[in-house]
């Protein structure tokens, strides 16, 4: 397995486990490591230049991420997300950043946070790199929720992340793009700027429904 990645050698056991753990993370997620594809602890070991325990934590993490997943052997693969799958993580990112909107309009500081959302959407509409663009929009996803200041809502959101990152990349470049333009998010501030929970509610979930439908329909014509 060749992983273009530099060797790691020179610091701590936890940063090498915090920097195997990015890299096979982004790894997954850019779509080097492909959907079905089986890891190797003695590849990858190589590859990152760590030891086999060192790489047995970092994948224990992304195992509980959902990123990687253990065959009916035990062995260890990247896991490949199913349409129906798909629809379940939309839906449920759908009901968190819903309940995470309707917060947000009842904030009294509400011109703070449309201020600091709006800033997002505007690094957004400036940005050319599709894998900063990923990150811009999982930004302004995540900012929604941390807003809210509910640590609860902020952690259930983040379990989800790696998830969404790899199935966003996957579904290509070009439907990458369409999903992360601005003028998509731009409603959801809208409403939260209005104080209309019930209309802030309504759009964060068609946007999540409209995403899902958008990748599946990506993934199934692969």
């Amino acid at each position: 397995m060749s992983l273009d990645v530099p060797a790691l050698a020179g610091v701590d056991r936890q940063t090498l486990r915090e920097q195997s753990l990015r890299k096979l993370r982004e790894a997954i997620s850019s779509g080097q490591l492909e959907p079905g594809t089986r890891l190797i602890e003695t590849e990858l070991s190589e590859a990152l230049s760590v030891s086999r325990g060192t790489l047995r934590e970092a994948l224990r993490h992304l195992v509980q991420e959902g990123l990687v997943v253990a065959d009916e052997r035990g062995k260890l693969l990247v896991r490949a997300l199913t349409p129906d799958e798909v629809r379940e993580i939309f839906a449920v990112r759908g009901a968190l950043e819903a309940l995470a909107a309707e917060t947000l309009c009842t904030r009294q500081d509400r011109t703070e946070v449309v201020a600091a959302l709006r800033d997002l959407l505007d690094r957004l509409r400036a940005e050319d790199s599709v894998p900063e663009r990923v990150e811009l929009d999982l930004t302004f996803h995540q900012r929604l929720c941390e807003l809210t200041g509910n640590t609860a809502l902020v952690q259930s959101w983040r379990h989800l992340s790696g998830l969404t990152r790899a199935t966003i990349m996957r579904s290509g470049p070009e439907q990458a793009i369409r999903n992360m333009d601005w003028q998509r998010h731009a409603p959801i501030v809208d409403a939260i700027e209005a104080g209309d929970a019930a209309r802030a509610r309504a759009v964060v979930q068609d946007h999540m429904r409209e995403t899902a439908d958008r990748i599946v329909g990506a993934l199934t014509a692969r």
